[in-house]
């Protein structure tokens, strides 16, 4: 479980930092200020829902308000995923309203989440009282429905998706599944913790073990799985572009070494047509990186 954290919580950091710098470069386009803000809210809930776990204060906040605002941030970052979709396949003039619909129950989600970290004890774990129950059912069925919709919008998007668009969705609809599958498992968990703590001491205990138990495996089978899944899916696109562009690099750079015999020949006859002034030292050629291409064509011409 904890190799799996830790995985969760460098993965959003990784595609945090990958998309800001993309975003820095093209901060008009809508899909990727959605993927950003999305990436950014798992980032941001990965430190306070640790918090809550250990029930530590971090930064004067007690661990129910680290745990509100783990699950809020879930939800505003499920949003942006839904709004990824739509502003990916729609034009923003047909995405534009649809994006207002979904602010409403988000809007009436995060509301519901604010009442009831205000009446539940003070302990995190306190899914067994009314106000703790509802606060945490309430984000699971969000957060199940967003994912849920973005699995949708991820597969039909994928049908008329270019290949490497297409294999990076389909990868990604595997992450969003678990994790719908994984927030659908915690809501019975919920409901036995809550029955044990309004029953005998006997029957509470063995509720309380079989919540434990069926939570514990819903999150190290599906939910982080699934982020670390759904996150490889955002970034398969760019990396396979990545591959192919060092695949292209590695031919060139071997072409060009390949090369030098003959133009070492050619410029010994011909020295004016080298196209540069200065003559690179052979080590300092062997491991200068840059301009491969630029050389390599230069060489060939």
């Amino acid at each position: 479980m904890t190799y799996l954290v830790l995985a969760y919580g460098i993965a959003a950091i990784a595609v945090l930092a990958w998309l800001g710098l993309r975003l820095s470069r093209t901060p008009q386009n809508l899909p990727l200020r959605a993927l950003t803000g999305l990436v950014a809210c798992l980032a941001l809930a990965f430190p306070f829902g640790l918090a809550a776990d250990r029930e530590a204060t971090v930064l004067g906040l007690p661990p129910m308000l680290s745990r509100l605002i783990q699950h809020g941030t879930l939800l505003i970052g499920v949003t942006c995923l839904v709004l990824f979709f739509l502003f990916s396949a729609l034009e923003p003039r047909q995405a534009w309203p649809r994006a207002r619909r979904f602010a409403v129950p988000l809007v009436a989600a995060e509301a519901v989440l604010i009442a009831t970290a205000a009446l539940a004890p003070p302990t995190v774990h306190s899914s067994s009282s009314p106000a703790g129950a509802v606060f945490t059912v309430t984000a699971d069925l969000y957060l199940a429905f967003g994912f849920a919709t973005a699995f949708l919008w991820a597969r039909r998007y994928a049908r008329d998706a270019n290949p490497r668009l297409a294999r990076g969705l389909r990868i990604a609809s595997v992450g969003l599944a678990a994790i719908v599958l994984a927030n659908c498992v915690f809501i019975p968990e919920i409901i036995l913790r809550r029955a044990g703590a309004s029953s005998p001491s006997a029957l509470a205990e063995t509720s309380g073990a079989a919540a434990t138990l069926l939570g514990a495996v819903a999150a190290a089978v599906f939910l982080l799985p699934g982020v670390v899944i759904f996150l490889a899916g955002v970034i398969y696109p760019a990396a396979a572009m990545r591959v192919t562009a060092l695949r292209v690099w590695a031919g060139h750079r071997r072409a060009y070494r390949q090369l030098d015999p003959l133009w070492t020949v050619l410029h010994a006859q011909f020295p004016d047509d080298e196209l540069q002034r200065v003559t690179p030292s052979p080590w300092r050629d062997l491991f200068r990186l840059r301009g491969t291409h630029r050389r390599y064509y230069r060489r060939v011409v």
